[in-house]
């Protein structure tokens, strides 16, 4: 497991493989559940799963699009991040936390 980040604005990734191919469970923030799905193959748009009003797919897609792009597999990506009443700015931090998680798959 992978982590960006600290206290509240804390998000971790968990990298898995299932034969050649790779799941990605990201979590963070206060509260971590699953409010998005994004899979990836090579070759194809990503699919994109919103669950709910959750934007997690936000920060999802471009984790799902890296791994499926280093690896040259498919790639499931699934998880959320809460933070109660987030504001634009703490919604931007983590942002910026989980693209510091895409550099380092």
């Amino acid at each position: 497991m992978i982590t960006s980040g600290e206290g509240k604005y804390k998000v971790w990734l968990k990298h898995e493989t299932i034969g050649d191919d790779h799941i990605l469970v990201l979590g963070g923030g206060q509260e971590s559940h699953i409010g998005g799905v994004v899979i990836c193959e090579p070759g194809n748009e990503p699919q994109v799963i919103r669950l709910g009003t959750h934007y997690d797919y936000v920060v999802l897609k471009p984790l799902a699009e890296a791994a499926c792009k280093k690896f040259k597999t498919k790639v499931v990506a699934v998880g959320g991040i809460h933070i109660d009443n987030a504001s634009k700015n703490e919604i931007n931090r983590i942002i910026k936390n989980c693209e510091k998680l895409e550099i380092t798959l």
